[in-house]
């Protein structure tokens, strides 16, 4: 996108693509990528890029990604995920993700130069856990109204998840005690009465029967009042490999986006 900003916001690098009106008015909508294609903010902005709506859209790099992965890069990624997902990779990405939110939305704010104490949250499968847990657990230290929370392709339930990316890879996942915590602490269904704003949950007809799409109807089903939209043919990833640039939307991607815009526009004001 030309219009694009980059920058580092008290950490955390950003891309952030301004509103089409009054940007010093227009809300904010806070965006965390996958691990997946897309896997980048400049990727997930290609991917959806909320077509039309009248709000920043600042999308934040996750932890261990991008320019923040470990020595060793994608690969080191993969073998941390191999030796333990739950406490190489979902416990320090999505609690760090969360942590860092509101310094980072504060210094996105003050660089960006917008007044708007509105600002909703979107997140596709590690980057809905991120959404998830920030909007629980984070957001209420942030300056503004979050007014809505989006999740994409989602983790929902993190035993499911891990138990089926596991069997995905031919092998069976040993939880303990502190995985067993994280999980916890990562069940968005358990936790679905904390969420407190209103709910969108976007899933691929295609994706994981029991990882992803039972979990995310059981989330729906939990929070009253939420929003379940169904991608027919679309599964996990919103993107084309390999989802690390910026590339041409799908057709899957440009449904989701359509559906992210219609939810979010009358939840937020300028």
């Amino acid at each position: 996108m030309s219009n694009e900003i980059r920058g580092v916001a008290a950490g955390v690098p950003f891309i952030a693509v301004p509103p089409a009106d009054n940007p010093a008015a227009a809300p904010i909508v806070v965006l965390w990528h996958l691990m997946d294609p897309p896997s980048t903010p400049a990727a997930f902005a290609a991917a959806i890029p909320l077509q039309g709506l009248n709000a920043w859209r600042v999308y934040l790099e996750l932890p261990m990604t991008g320019h923040r992965l470990p020595v060793g890069g994608p690969e080191e990624i993969m073998r941390l995920g191999m030796e333990d997902a739950v406490a190489n990779l979902f416990e320090p990405i999505v609690t760090q993700g969360a942590a860092e939110f509101p310094a980072a939305l504060a210094d996105v704010r003050t660089q960006l130069g917008t007044r708007s104490e509105q600002f909703a949250l979107v997140g596709g499968s590690m980057g809905s856990a991120v959404a998830a847990l920030t909007t629980i657990e984070t957001a209420h230290a942030a300056s503004g109204q979050q007014q809505a929370l989006v999740m994409l392709s989602p983790v929902s339930r993190l035993h499911q998840v891990v138990d089926a990316n596991a069997a995905a890879y031919g092998f069976e996942y040993e939880w303990n005690a502190a995985a067993e915590s994280v999980a916890e602490r990562l069940d968005f269904v358990a936790r679905a009465a904390q969420i407190g704003v209103p709910l969108q949950v976007v899933i691929g007809a295609a994706d994981d029967p029991a990882g992803i799409v039972a979990p995310a109807q059981e989330l729906h089903d939990a929070v009253p009042g939420s929003e379940l939209v169904v991608v027919e043919g679309m599964a996990h990833a919103l993107a084309d490999e390999p989802g690390v640039e910026a590339a041409p939307q799908t057709d899957a991607a440009a449904e989701v986006d359509a559906a992210v815009v219609r939810w979010l526009a009358p939840r937020l004001t300028s």
